[in-house]
């Protein structure tokens, strides 16, 4: 893939619009190009600005300017329109009122909603992900259920390797991993199986882990929070509840690695 390509598909991709073939096309050449990888960083910051950037709204010039030249009117004429000046210099003031308490109301609502819409799009990256890997051929980059396989070739790909385990004598088998896209950063994903329901593992950074809920669900899959040898994860999968939680204290109850 080339960078114009690449550049086309860009979009699509940010917008988890990609089917899972194109998006591994378009990932191994992010890995080998820093340009397209800084465009992929700088649509990222620009969501976030655009969300976390505060709306503040003045009071109209016009106003102002009747404000002021009602205050400086000749006395004489205030004598005559005492009554009608102070109606309309209180109505001036409730509309200036209205407008500071509308833009702080305003700011303070942006402020609190500002994690939870970060919070909402991560979760969209993280379903948008499991849901392309469904729909590849392979789900998978390494094919291995031995756990000293898998965290190797983490090795280099990613800042830092996840702790691997394999629960096969509890019903989840290790299957292999993956690395992917949320939003602009590279996570690793392990991927487990149990029967028919394949579930993914996302290891998270911390910054984007600090604003997850504990369970989101969409379309019949569930996401749901986890801890993994000290690092913070996020399940995906189809699976019972039950059984999802079930997994995830499995996942949680394994001692960080020194």
């Amino acid at each position: 893939m080339d960078c114009k390509t690449a550049s086309d598909l860009l979009p699509l991709y940010f917008d988890g619009e990609l089917d899972r073939a194109t998006s591994r096309e378009f990932e191994a050449h992010l890995d080998e190009c820093a340009a397209c990888r800084d465009a992929l960083v700088a649509l990222d910051s620009l969501r976030t600005a655009l969300r976390s950037e505060t709306a503040r709204y003045g009071a109209p010039a016009s106003l102002r300017a009747r404000v002021e030249q009602s205050a400086a009117a000749p006395p004489v004429a205030r004598t005559q329109r005492t009554r009608t000046h102070t109606r309309w210099l209180a109505m001036a003031a409730s509309w200036v009122l209205a407008f500071v308490a509308g833009g702080l109301t305003l700011g303070l609502w942006h402020q609190g909603s500002a994690g939870a819409s970060d919070a909402a799009q991560l979760n969209r990256d993280l379903f948008a992900s499991h849901w392309r890997a469904l729909a590849a051929t392979s789900p998978i980059d390494v094919v291995s259920t031995d756990q000293h396989t898998v965290k190797p070739w983490f090795a280099g790909k990613v800042a830092m390797a996840p702790a691997v385990h394999d629960f096969a004598d509890q019903g989840y088998a290790l299957m292999g991993g993956r690395i992917d896209y949320v939003g602009s950063e590279r996570v690793p994903v392990l991927v487990y199986r149990h029967g028919k329901h394949l579930i993914d593992v996302f290891v998270l950074p911390e910054m984007a882990s600090s604003s997850t809920r504990d369970v989101v669900t969409a379309q019949g899959y569930v996401l749901e929070a986890a801890t993994l040898g000290g690092q913070r994860a996020m399940i995906v999968s189809d699976m019972d509840r039950v059984e999802l939680t079930r997994f995830r204290d499995l996942l949680s109850a394994q001692v960080p690695e020194n």
